[in-house]
């Protein structure tokens, strides 16, 4: 498999005549985001599950191969806090069958005061089937034990690596066969961009790890179309260091200096940005599955 690189959502107001041309109306924003990238991630069943109706045309406006992932509902992380999660984890996937071989990953993000439970934890990722990949966000340092690790690793569960102002937030473990990353804000001009050297190191990382591209990069810097255009050139760079990428765009039109904020997002994008750090005494090397 390619390493699939795309957006962490697709429906941004500021993406108007950054990304998608005055003429394109809203509710065919998907499809052309489809035609250009080769996947995303999809945050709103985390605030409410997606009905049938909804994943159906989800489904029926992206192209065979397309790879949509999705985040869980914030009731099994944030209010069941993973507690008794065989019917949240059960309704989730019946809401979300309709897409497919269109579904990519589960992404479980923790509460960032969630403290580190591996018998939660394992309960819960037990309860997915075993030909659906899982990747857990922790967001409390507590989490970075080599008990979790061992967790995430029996069940082939990927750790989402985080990266925050051009740095990694979080171990860079190796638990599955599969890798994946989210970037939430560079410290390039226009911010949030991310600037080429802070790219090519994240590429380094994932070749040393996944050389065969076994992995998801998703960009979550969404003001004023940042994520589209890093997300792009970060495809790019990968592609000439040799790695198998999934398709971008081949061109996007320049991103102003002053590049509109979108102050009117709700409050899934402030949920995204609190990431805590790695604390000194954590494991920030690469651990090796096997």
């Amino acid at each position: 498999m390619p390493m699939l690189v795309g957006t962490s959502g697709w429906q941004y107001a500021d993406w108007r005549g950054v990304f998608y041309p005055a003429g394109v109306p809203r509710r065919a924003w998907l499809r052309y985001y489809a035609d250009r990238f080769a996947t995303v991630e999809c945050n709103n069943a985390f605030y409410r599950l997606p009905a049938p109706g909804v994943v159906a045309r989800w489904r029926e406006q992206t192209p065979p191969g397309f790879i949509m992932t999705v985040k869980a509902s914030r009731f099994l992380t944030h209010v069941r806090r993973l507690r008794d999660p065989a019917e949240p984890v059960e309704r989730f996937l019946a809401h979300t069958a309709g897409l497919g071989h269109r579904l990519g990953p589960v992404l479980l993000q923790l509460p960032p005061n969630l403290r580190a439970d591996p018998v939660r934890l394992d309960a819960c990722l037990g309860c997915f089937p075993s030909d659906v990949r899982v990747v857990v966000e922790p967001r409390h340092p507590s989490w970075w034990t080599s008990e979790v690790h061992g967790v995430l690793r029996a069940h082939d569960t990927a750790l989402c690596w985080a990266d925050r102002d051009s740095r990694p937030v979080t171990p860079l473990w190796r638990p599955a066969g599969w890798g994946y990353l989210r970037l939430h804000a560079g410290r390039a001009r226009p911010a949030p961009r991310y600037g080429r050297q802070a790219l090519s190191s994240w590429i380094r990382r994932i070749a040393e790890c996944w050389p065969e591209g076994d992995a998801y990069v998703y960009f979550n810097n969404d003001h004023g179309g940042a994520a589209v255009h890093d997300a792009a050139e970060f495809a790019r760079m990968a592609v000439r260091a040799g790695l198998p990428t999934s398709r971008v765009p081949a061109s996007l039109p320049a991103v102003s200096a002053t590049a509109p904020v979108d102050r009117t997002r709700g409050r899934e994008h402030l949920e995204d940005q609190i990431v805590a750090p790695v604390p000194s005494t954590a494991l920030t090397t690469v651990i090796r599955r096997g």
